[in-house]
């Protein structure tokens, strides 16, 4: 209760509470708004605290699964505190131009992206000390150029999973785009605009430069909690995988002790086996009759057979007929 008390205050003294003029309202802004004074609307603080906090735990999740959030403000109070706050969370942003197409026609604009990279490592490498200077001008101005509008997204190799804006009616395209694709949607919305075209809406004012600092560092410190959770996920995984290797190393080389014992034992049950005569069955060999169990005594014993049992077949016994000779 305290925390949300400083934090109250916080935003009170931000100046987050300032609307605008009422002929300027929207009718479904209705449900964030406190009062009306001296004909501006006053925004209910307490409801700008509870987006607050869904929109902080949606991106907190989000930073924790390892996808991107895009920050996009081209409004002059909000770029560069907007630009500072991507860049410190590693996550890439738009404060000068929204491109038509940045996300429904993602490839396109990766193209050029890496267009620049390539004219930005030619002109670190000294590959282009060899062209003219007029050559060279141009390249690099044409580098400038993009860098200044696609700067922020050149580490984004694909489109990302949610979309930050500060003031959804002067980045209107980029919340169309956004919800063409189905991204997630985060935005401040002043009492201009209207709540429901985005999924996290933080009724806020977002004309104040005090203003949108305050809610970008909120977000800001939440997102950067999910990537130190996930870090420490990461860590704690890789080190039961190692412990995991390590055992089962260890396990390895006992069964291998033990498979060799056993089979030194083997080998030496084999030999003593092969050294005992008439241990196998009857056996059938060529050109070897087949001993009869019970034969006569003047029997002959079969010649050296093949077959499960190995060695010879017995001698007949007392009293049996002589075994048949295979001509």
């Amino acid at each position: 209760m305290e925390d949300n008390k400083t934090l109250h205050q916080q935003l009170l003294e931000a100046g987050v509470h300032f609307g605008h003029l009422k002929k300027k309202w929207n009718p479904k802004m209705l449900p964030y708004i406190f009062a009306e004074k001296n004909g501006i609307h006053i925004i209910d603080l307490n409801k700008t605290i509870e987006g607050l906090d869904e929109a902080a735990a949606a991106l907190k999740s989000i930073a924790k699964s390892g996808k991107k959030i895009m920050f996009v403000a081209t409004k002059k109070q909000a770029k560069e505190i907007v630009a500072e706050a991507a860049a410190k969370v590693n996550m890439p942003f738009v404060t000068e131009r929204w491109l038509g197409g940045m996300l429904t026609n993602f490839q396109t604009i990766r193209k050029s992206v890496k267009k620049m990279l390539s004219i930005e490592k030619m002109l670190q490498d000294g590959t282009l000390d060899s062209v003219t200077k007029k050559e060279k001008l141009t390249l690099t101005r044409s580098k400038d150029k993009m860098e200044k509008v696609l700067g922020g997204i050149s580490q984004m190799g694909r489109t990302p999973a949610a979309l930050f804006m500060v003031d959804i009616s002067h980045e209107h395209i980029a919340l169309a785009e956004a919800k063409r694709l189905g991204i997630a949607t985060f935005a401040m919305v002043d009492t201009n605009s209207d709540p429901t075209k985005v999924d996290f809406a933080i009724p806020a004012n977002d004309d104040a430069t005090k203003s949108i600092a305050i809610i970008v560092t909120y977000l800001t410190a939440a997102i950067m909690e999910g990537l130190q959770e996930r870090a420490q996920q990461v860590k704690e995984n890789e080190e039961d995988n190692a412990d995991d290797n390590t055992d089962s190393r260890g396990r390895g080389l006992e069964i291998t002790e033990e498979d060799g014992e056993g089979g030194r034992r083997g080998g030496r049950g084999k030999g003593r086996g092969a050294a005992a005569p008439g241990a196998g069955g009857p056996g059938r060999g060529p050109g070897g009759g087949r001993g009869n169990a019970g034969g006569g005594a003047g029997s002959r014993p079969g010649g050296a057979g093949r077959g499960p049992g190995g060695g010879g077949s017995r001698p007949g016994g007392p009293g049996g007929r002589p075994a048949p000779t295979k001509r």
